[in-house]
């Protein structure tokens, strides 16, 4: 099984690593789209294009069954059109843990953290309509500007990075939340902040694992039942930070090509 993965960047990777986890003998080409990155600040049709722009090249360069769309924002802007397109792949998309998040909260206080663009996408609007629809819960939205970029860049424990998260959730502490929705696939890469900020007892959502289960079951239905161990490759488009791949993959035991591609 041949898969391609792709994100505006590093945050991606916790979706691959997800998959690393549940899923064996399978090759895994990601696309860091740095060059482009982020998607969050980019109309909804520049976006769409180069979501398809990179499906081509994992179809052409790999020759990929599956295609996951590792970013909230391009699932939004491109999922649609990508599974009318390409009818002969899997198509998984990313979206916000609003569900799971309904279901565990305790106060009925639930916060979404996600770019400007995941947040005021039609999917994701009605996403929350049609699963908040008659239910008592208050749900706290925080587009987190500038955060993918300081993820991007590493500085993951730095005290920029530290205030501006607590920025925006101590008014959310205050406010009893109990849930935070990971909207974002390079938000996990914060969680120990976001923990020290509102203590561990808080339940972080996140997509990684759904992605990956959801892989197991359609891979199922053709016959992939493959035991050996995955091999993953990352390409990126414009620059990337090794020492986070290394970080987000330390406990990987399998060499992962690193290159940079050309879309």
């Amino acid at each position: 099984m041949k898969i391609g993965v792709f994100d505006s960047g590093l945050g991606g990777l916790t979706v691959v690593k997800a998959i690393s986890e549940h899923f064996k003998g399978a090759d895994i080409f990601y696309i860091a789209d740095t060059a482009y990155a982020p998607y969050g600040d980019k109309t909804q049709e520049e976006i769409r294009n180069r979501c398809i722009q990179i499906t081509e090249f994992l179809i052409y360069s790999f020759n990929i069954e599956a295609l996951i769309v590792a970013c909230n924002t391009a699932t939004s802007a491109a999922i649609k059109y990508l599974r009318d397109v390409y009818k002969d792949l899997i198509v998984i998309g990313t979206e916000p843990g609003i569900k799971p998040a309904l279901n565990l909260t305790k106060t009925s206080k639930v916060a979404v953290l996600a770019t400007k663009a995941t947040l005021k996408g039609e999917k994701y609007q009605q996403l929350v309509e049609n699963l908040s629809k008659g239910k008592d819960i208050t749900l706290y939205e925080q587009a987190c500007v500038g955060l993918v970029e300081q993820i991007e860049n590493g500085e993951i424990n730095s005290p920029k990075t530290y205030e501006m998260l607590k920025q925006w959730l101590l008014p959310m502490k205050e406010k009893n939340v109990d849930t935070i929705v990971l909207g974002c696939t390079h938000y996990p890469l914060v969680s120990d902040v976001i923990r020290d900020i509102m203590g561990n007892e808080i339940n972080l959502i996140e997509t990684g694992n759904a992605i990956a289960n959801r892989l197991i079951y359609l891979t199922s239905l053709k016959g992939h039942n493959e035991e050996n161990p995955l091999n993953i490759s990352i390409g990126y488009t414009g620059k990337i930070n090794r020492t986070m791949i290394n970080k987000i993959f330390k406990d990987y035991n399998n060499k992962i090509e690193v290159r940079n591609c050309k879309i």
